[in-house]
């Protein structure tokens, strides 16, 4: 990496870790990094063997992930545990620990909180840009409500929403949902299931389109 882009992902991380800290509700962290060539090396052993993914980039940004999340467990007091991932896909999590994961093309997340406090919590991220068409028609449904949200992103944020209740919710349920199995209502902050779980949320749009989702416990 040039110092330019150096100079250019470290800019980029402190914005995004701004919009973050103005979104997070007390008692859930999050964190972010530019996912550099080479991250693939921030796995630990175990999580290493436990993903799949051969690419480069994607073992970058598995590295880049969990190197973010560790770091906030740390923070919690929580050291020195992998983040294995687990036959269903997702990450699995220290015990009293709650958490999630997320990329885009350029971006790693991770949210972490207590279980004490928190019994789900899912986090996405997804570049500032319109979303196709083509996948708009299948993510919306009738009863999503985007009111107030800037049209240009309304439709990138839905689908990053759904993402996130999906994955606050799956490790409790165990069940695969589909986009009309997530209703998002983002004039009250809320997503519901078809399985009746309701879940908090909370999105920033600049730089990059962050949707955090929890339940409390």
């Amino acid at each position: 990496m040039s110092g330019g882009e150096a100079f250019s992902a470290a800019a980029g991380e402190r914005a995004l870790e701004e919009a973050l800290a103005a979104l997070l509700p007390a008692g859930i962290r999050a964190a972010c990094r530019a996912i550099r060539p080479g991250d693939a090396a921030l796995l630990m052993p175990q999580e290493a063997i436990s993903i799949s993914a051969r690419k480069d980039r994607m073992r970058d940004a598995s590295g880049a992930a969990r190197h973010v999340a560790r770091g906030l467990l740390e923070r919690e007091g929580v050291s020195g545990s992998p983040i294995l991932k687990t036959a269903a896909g997702a990450p699995l999590w220290p015990n009293g620990s709650v958490g999630s994961l997320a990329h885009d093309d350029a971006y790693a997340v991770a949210a972490v909180a207590s279980m004490a406090s928190f019994a789900a919590l899912g986090i996405d991220v997804e570049p500032a840009e319109p979303l196709a068409r083509e996948v708009a028609e299948i993510v919306r449904i009738a009863d999503d409500v985007l009111d107030g949200v800037d049209v240009i992103f309304a439709e990138r944020l839905l689908f990053a929403a759904k993402e996130a209740v999906y994955k606050a919710v799956f490790p409790r349920d165990q069940v695969v949902l589909g986009f009309e199995d997530v209703v998002i209502d983002l004039r009250k902050g809320l997503g519901r299931t078809s399985r009746g779980r309701i879940v908090e949320l909370a999105f920033c749009l600049r730089p990059r389109i962050v949707v955090l989702a929890w339940e409390r416990a």
